[in-house]
C-alpha cells in the first residue's frame, strides 16, 4: 500500500539551507514572492524523480553540473541531506560533490517503524546513483530490510511532478504517440492522447469525468475522437482528435488553444482512478481562463480525498479557494535561506474579515 509523504527534511539543497521535519498535509499551496524558493523546492522532487530512476547522473549534467544544487555552493555547503517519512517508513540520503561536478552517496538508508529492525537501515553508500531500486529487486524473506526497499521504493516511484509549460505547435502533447505508451501519464503530457485513450476503454468513469471538466471550460468542445492509425511501421499511433458540439468534422490537435490543452493535462491528472501518492503541480494556473482556475481548484480539492497535493503558484484566484491551512508561505529572509511557514486560520481570521486572501497575496502581505 502506498501512503502519503507525512514530513520531510531538506538541508542544502539550492536556496533550502534547513528545513527541517516539515509537516505535509493532503493540499499543500506554496506562496511566495519571485526568487522566495518555490521552485526550488518543486526542483526538489524532480531531483527525487531523478533518484528513484537511477538517472541522477543525467540530470546533474542537464542542469549544470552538481555546484549548483549546492546552497551557496559546495565551498559554503558540504553536503546535501534529505530525509522523507511516509506512514511507518522513511528514506534518507546524503549527497556529496566529486572532483568532475557529479554527486556521491555518502548515506543511503530506508526506514520500518515497528518492523524487525525498527531503525534506519544501510542500503549503501560511495555510489553514483541510487541503490534503493537495486535493493527493492532483492526481496528476500518476510520482515527483512530487502522487502522494507520494495515498499519504500514502490511509494517514492509512484510520486509525480507535472508541469505543462511545453504547449507549442510541435509540443508532443499535439503529436501522435504510440498507443502503447499509456501506464502513467508523463510528466509534461507528453502522452496525453494514448493515455486519454487507455482511460476510454478500461477507465470509463474517470474518462466521462475529464471529458465534463473539459466541456465546462470550453463550451465547443464534444469528445475526443482518439482514432488509432498504423505508421509506416505498422505500430498504432493515436493523438488528440476531438470534435465540436453540433459538427462531424474532425478537429485536429493543433485546434486547441494553449489554455485549454493544458486543462485537459490538468483535468487528467487530477481525476485519475489510480493516482499516484503524491502529485506536485507547478504553476498550473499558466494560461488558464479565471473560470478554468475555479474549476481547477474543485478538481485539487476533490483529487486530495484519495493523494497528496503539492501545489506551487502565483494565483491569487486559485489561491482563494483554499483555506490558510492548506497554504505554505515561502519567503527568503535576508535574500539567502529560503523559509517555509504554514499559515495559520485562526491568526489569518482579523485579516480576511476585510480582504480575500488573493488580494493579502497581491498586498505581499502573506
Amino acid at each position: 500500500m502506498r501512503t502519503k509523504l507525512n514530513r520531510l527534511t531538506i538541508r542544502g539543497f539550492k536556496s533550502i539551507k534547513n528545513l527541517d521535519d516539515f509537516e505535509l498535509r493532503d493540499i499543500n499551496i506554496l506562496i511566495g514572492t519571485n526568487g522566495a524558493g518555490k521552485s526550488n523546492f518543486i526542483d526538489f522532487f524532480r531531483m527525487i524523480r531523478a533518484i528513484i530512476d537511477q538517472r541522477l547522473g543525467a540530470h546533474t549534467i542537464k542542469h549544470g553540473g552538481a555546484d549548483g544544487f549546492f546552497f551557496n555552493g559546495p565551498s559554503t555547503t558540504k553536503n546535501i541531506h534529505a530525509e522523507l517519512m511516509f506512514g511507518d517508513n522513511g528514506y534518507r540520503f546524503t549527497l556529496e560533490p566529486t572532483v568532475d561536478e557529479q554527486f556521491m552517496f555518502t548515506i543511503e538508508e530506508n526506514y520500518d517503524k515497528g518492523g524487525l529492525f525498527d531503525d534506519w537501515q544501510p542500503i549503501g553508500k560511495g555510489h553514483a546513483e541510487a541503490q534503493l531500486p537495486n535493493e527493492k529487486n532483492q526481496s528476500g524473506a518476510g520482515g527483512s530490510h530487502h522487502d522494507v526497499a520494495y515498499f519504500v521504493y514502490n511509494t517514492i516511484n509512484s510520486w509525480q511532478v507535472y508541469h505543462f509549460r511545453d504547449t507549442s505547435d510541435t509540443a508532443a502533447m499535439r503529436r501522435s504517440e504510440s498507443v502503447d505508451d499509456c501506464v502513467k501519464l508523463r510528466s509534461n503530457g507528453s502522452n496525453i492522447a494514448p493515455y486519454l485513450h487507455w482511460l476510454r476503454e478500461e477507465e470509463r468513469d474517470a474518462y466521462n469525468k475529464i471529458v465534463d471538466h473539459v466541456k465546462l471550460v470550453a463550451p465547443f468542445f464534444d469528445d475526443f475522437l482518439l482514432t488509432l492509425r498504423k505508421n509506416d511501421k505498422k505500430s498504432l499511433k493515436v493523438k488528440l482528435d476531438w470534435k465540436q458540439k453540433n459538427s462531424d468534422f474532425p478537429m485536429q490537435p493543433y485546434h486547441f488553444s494553449d489554455g485549454t490543452i493544458r486543462f485537459i493535462c490538468l483535468a487528467t491528472v487530477l481525476t485519475q482512478s489510480n493516482p499516484p501518492s503524491v502529485i506536485i503541480l507547478d504553476e498550473p494556473e499558466l494560461g488558464l481562463h479565471p473560470f478554468a482556475i475555479s474549476v481547477l481548484a474543485g478538481l485539487i480539492q476533490v483529487a486530495a480525498e484519495k493523494t497528496q497535493l503539492i501545489v506551487s503558484t502565483q494565483s491569487t484566484l486559485l489561491l482563494n479557494h483554499f483555506s490558510p491551512n492548506d497554504v505554505i508561505a515561502v519567503d527568503r529572509k535576508g535574500g539567502e535561506t529560503s523559509t517555509f511557514r504554514r499559515l495559520d486560520e485562526e491568526q489569518m481570521s482579523c485579516w480576511l474579515e476585510n480582504y480575500t486572501f488573493g488580494e493579502l497575496l497581491e498586498k505581499n502581505i502573506l
